[in-house]
């Protein structure tokens, strides 16, 4: 048993002290985790180089403050200044119970503001009452408002010489640079699940409780870096008055699945069955699971699958216990790495989601209905790299098997003449020949890339999804398909025909605006290029003012069944803008307002009616009105 832990749970006035105060290391050797800290410490006070400001920054628990009375004890210990302090003078217990007249122990976020700054600064001048240092340490130190800062960064850079400053916060990216420049700053690092689960036990056998290896290792992993967590756990399991303590007390405290409860969860979902998968969720809940927990132990179950499918030690796991490595790895291998991140997002987004929602065992079924209808995505992409033609190299060739890939290959072979004899003709427009007749040539990728519309089909025609596979696998343009589907290369011959069926597709101005263009083709990148007259009531300005563009991309893509890159231009009329031209001119309204008001009728009629000339309005007469 360490000899530094307390023999009584009981402080000087004999009230009962909880765990996480009464087991805090009380020198720089008992610091758990944060070695590097302690090692750089003790030889900056053996160097005689202590700096005036420190920065502590890490997360909640894991030894900034308990590190900062440490260092303030090894400054004032009545024994003389070093690395190792007594912890038995007056000064060394009056500092580690957080009261010493020479150690100001300041709560940053109820002492943030400006005020509370320039009292500090008008006491910094004080010696110390008895102590060689007077030592300032500032929890939470990112709180202080930007005045406070300003205000402390003059003391803060030449302090008087028996002063120290010793800050600490969680959140260290709030601090202003001009702070940060004038300290020494030292990161703590999260605890490791396995020194925390260490020190659990030290402090389970000093308080005579029996408590089992894989409560203290779920405690530890609860824990995410934090000793202090821990140690409140295991505070709670205490309290029960239990002398023996399993891990089934620890996953009703904490509102989580057994393990073996998890992994009867997982069965059904790995074997695609969402009635079993379901009906496990209920058993869970109905045992005291919480829904939100339950989540978040399957995310971590499957993220601990994904470390083991990819390669990683056994020490990478962070959620599951030891004993379970073998579970995880065969999980990880009939899945899949695809098939796991897909998992993984489906349950990051639930998590994410029951926050902020009532009906959170919906959301979680729903979940677990999704995982359960995911396709084998390692399989999908062994497959495509067949199809392409070159080696194939399965992502997990241990649970694909050859046979399940000759059919699914045989399936698609026999599907490709069948998306080969489609054909599709651009229908005939005036002036191009005879009726129904087209004089160009249609190009027969344009007839695979573009099939025909079939009824009710809104333009796009259903092909099976074998067919689609060896389209994109057999395209000239295999690489952009591979990518990722880009945007569709237009065939020239075919342009103007794509842009007809897409008329089809949409209604109103957009229409109307579409069917103004007289020239459609294709550029030398294959980008559908249509042109507009400029004389033309709807040009390309009107266009992208008043037509909703993403109507007519939307079009394109129903018929081409992808993305396509449209540009739109525009082209000199001669003949509409001779027709402009011709048109007699309108009269100016403001002109004729003018007119009518000089008129000397219409100057008698204000004078007999005392009317106020500037506010006529001039009406022009209806075409057929009688003069």
């Amino acid at each position: 048993m360490n000899e530094s832990l307390p023999s009584s749970n009981a402080d000087a006035s004999g009230e009962y002290m909880v765990v996480a105060r009464r087991y805090r290391p009380q020198a720089f050797d008992e610091l758990v985790g944060q070695e590097h800290v302690a090692k750089a410490l003790k030889g900056a006070i053996e160097s005689d180089r202590v700096g005036h400001a420190y920065l502590f920054t890490g997360a909640r628990g894991v030894g900034k403050t308990s590190s900062a009375r440490i260092l303030a004890k090894a400054l004032n210990c009545e024994r003389g200044t070093s690395p190792y302090p007594c912890g038995e003078c007056e000064v060394c217990q009056s500092i580690a119970s957080g009261d010493d007249v020479d150690v100001l122990e300041i709560d940053g976020a109820s002492n943030r503001g400006i005020d509370e700054i320039r009292q500090l600064r008008q006491n910094v001048a004080v010696r110390p009452a008895r102590a060689r240092f007077k030592i300032y340490i500032i929890d939470e130190v990112h709180m202080l408002t930007k005045e406070a800062f300003n205000a402390l960064l003059k003391t803060l850079e030449e302090p008087p010489e028996h002063v120290k400053f010793i800050f600490a916060t969680t959140e260290a990216n709030k601090i202003p640079i001009t702070i940060l420049s004038r300290c020494q700053r030292y990161d703590f690092a999260g605890i490791e699940p396995t020194a925390i689960h260490k020190r659990l036990a030290e402090i389970a056998a000093n308080e005579g409780v029996d408590v089992e290896s894989d409560a203290l290792q779920i405690i530890a992993m609860r824990a995410a870096g934090s000793m202090r967590d821990s140690q409140s756990l295991l505070e709670q399991l205490l309290s029960t008055g239990s002398k023996q303590i399993t891990a089934k007390d620890v996953t009703e405290l904490l509102g989580l699945a057994p393990a073996a409860r998890l992994s009867r969860l997982v069965e059904p979902l790995v074997n695609r069955d969402a009635a079993a998968a379901l009906a496990e969720l209920d058993a869970a809940i109905n045992e005291g699971a919480e829904v939100g927990q339950l989540v978040d132990q399957l995310l971590g179950y499957f993220r601990d699958a994904m470390t083991q499918a990819v390669g990683c030690q056994a020490s990478q796991l962070l959620y599951a216990l030891p004993t379970q490595r073998e579970e995880i790895l065969s999980v990880g291998q009939r899945l899949g790495i695809q098939t796991l991140l897909a998992i993984a997002q489906v349950l990051d987004q639930t998590a994410a989601r029951l926050r902020v929602s009532t009906q959170v065992r919906t959301l979680a079924e729903m979940a677990l209905v999704r995982i359960c209808h995911l396709q084998d995505l390692d399989e999908i992409s062994a497959l495509i790299e067949q199809l392409k033609g070159g080696e194939a190299i399965p992502a997990r060739p241990a649970s694909v098997s050859p046979a399940v890939i000759s059919a699914k290959k045989n399936e698609i072979a026999s599907a490709k003449p069948q998306a080969a004899e489609v054909r599709w003709q651009p229908p005939a427009q005036p002036g191009d020949g005879a009726p129904g007749k087209v004089d160009r040539p249609a190009s027969s990728n344009a007839a695979e890339k573009y099939p025909p519309a079939e009824p009710g089909a809104g333009g796009q025609a259903e092909v099976s999804r074998a067919a689609r596979l060896v389209a994109e696998a057999t395209r000239p343009d295999a690489n952009r398909a591979s990518a990722g589907h880009g945007p569709a290369l237009i065939d020239p011959a075919a342009a103007e025909g794509v842009w007809r069926r897409a008329l089809e597709c949409v209604t109103g101005f957009v229409a109307e605006f579409a069917a103004t263009a007289t020239k459609i083709s294709a550029d030398a990148q294959g980008r559908l290029v249509v042109s507009f007259p400029e004389s033309q009531k709807f040009n390309r300005d009107t266009c992208l003012r008043a037509a909703n563009l993403s109507k007519l991309e939307g079009a394109l893509e129903q018929v081409c069944g992808e993305r396509v890159l449209l540009t739109l231009t525009t082209h000199p009329d001669p003949a509409g803008a001779a027709a402009v031209a011709a048109a007699p001119a309108r009269p100016n309204p403001k002109q004729q307002q003018a007119d009518a008001a000089a008129d000397p009728f219409v100057k008698r009629a204000v004078e007999l009616f005392d009317a106020d000339a500037d506010r006529l309005r001039y009406v022009a007469p209806r075409e057929g009105a009688a003069g």
